[in-house]
């Protein structure tokens, strides 16, 4: 039997606008369920391809959410509030979406289904010491987004089927574009600013490419059976950088960009770690797109973004 029906919650934003094409072009029939809260049309282009369905609604409703669990075969679960700001904003909806509907899903999902979720690496929080943070290390969310996903893994791994993907912070280019990101919103205040303001330039993060993202996925449904009930740091080994070695990286694609550290003031998210994804790499994965190429990636999407008045370009 041909278990190829994936069924992807919140599908029409960043990472799922990617996903799906990568997953049809693998010969994957993709069911999207998606509220289109931002009237994105990411994933219109599709709509005559005869492995792509569409259902419009709410993630966590679960009149819509069961008839859809039972059709997949394979469910990824995107849907989510996304960020430490925006959690803060609607505390009760970003735990009904994050947390709740994983609970949901995990509840009612037969053991001859699978289930890839992406949690956050969000949940280390800050590491002590500069030690490098596994997935044996202690999880210290330091916000209600790294709360909610760290309580939503662990629904999973207590179910016994499913595989968690700790995602470091993602980059790069989508048809649902977020410039919010760090490495995306640092790329584009440096192409349309020239200069880049730092708060605590020495907090590090770990990065990965939205379409390393993408085709760990695809890896995941792939090796199901070795990597099942087991969770995974998901970055660039080689891309545990500080904001100013981030900057500084990016300064050698754009000469004139002036970074300037502020002690005054400080940046709302405090995560400050460094990851080793040495777990997944020891199973056979290695990424494909470097943070180098991130950059000149998401400098030419830049310029496709209205320049902001005053701005340098």
């Amino acid at each position: 039997m041909n278990e190829n029906k994936v069924l992807i919650t919140g599908g029409a934003g960043y990472i799922g606008s990617r996903l799906v094409p990568t997953l049809m072009n693998n010969g994957y029939e993709v069911t999207v369920l998606d509220s289109l809260q931002y009237s994105e049309p990411s994933l219109l282009q599709y709509c005559n391809n005869k492995l792509f369905n569409f259902v419009r609604g709410d993630a966590s409703d679960l009149e819509t959410l069961l008839p859809l669990i039972d059709l997949a075969d394979i469910v990824i679960p995107l849907a989510a509030v996304v960020g430490a700001p925006a959690c803060k904003l609607n505390p009760t909806y970003a735990t009904n979406i994050n947390l709740d509907a994983i609970k949901l899903i995990s509840k009612n999902l037969s053991s001859d289904k699978k289930l890839i979720y992406p949690t956050t690496n969000s949940g280390y929080g800050i590491s002590k010491g500069g030690e490098m943070c596994t997935e044996e290390s202690p999880l210290n969310p330091i916000s209600l987004y790294g709360t909610t996903k760290a309580d939503a893994e662990e629904s999973v791994l207590k179910s016994g089927n499913g595989i968690c993907f700790r995602l470091a912070t993602v980059f790069g280019t989508s048809p649902r574009m977020r410039w919010d990101l760090l490495v995306n919103d640092f790329t584009l205040r440096a192409y349309q600013d020239k200069s880049l303001v730092l708060f605590e330039g020495d907090f590090k993060r770990n990065y990965i490419h939205i379409q390393d993202v993408c085709d760990t996925f695809l890896y995941g449904i792939e090796n199901y059976k070795v990597l099942n009930n087991e969770v995974f740091n998901l970055g660039l080994s080689s891309a545990n950088l500080s904001k100013r070695q981030l900057a500084e990286k990016i300064k050698s694609y754009v000469p004139k960009l002036a970074i300037i550290d502020s002690d005054i003031g400080t940046d709302p998210d405090k995560r400050d770690y460094i990851v080793s994804n040495e777990k997944l790499e020891n199973t056979g994965w290695n990424p494909k797109v470097s943070i180098d190429e991130g950059i000149v990636e998401l400098l030419k999407a830049a310029a496709f973004v209205p320049a902001k008045p005053g701005s340098n370009v």
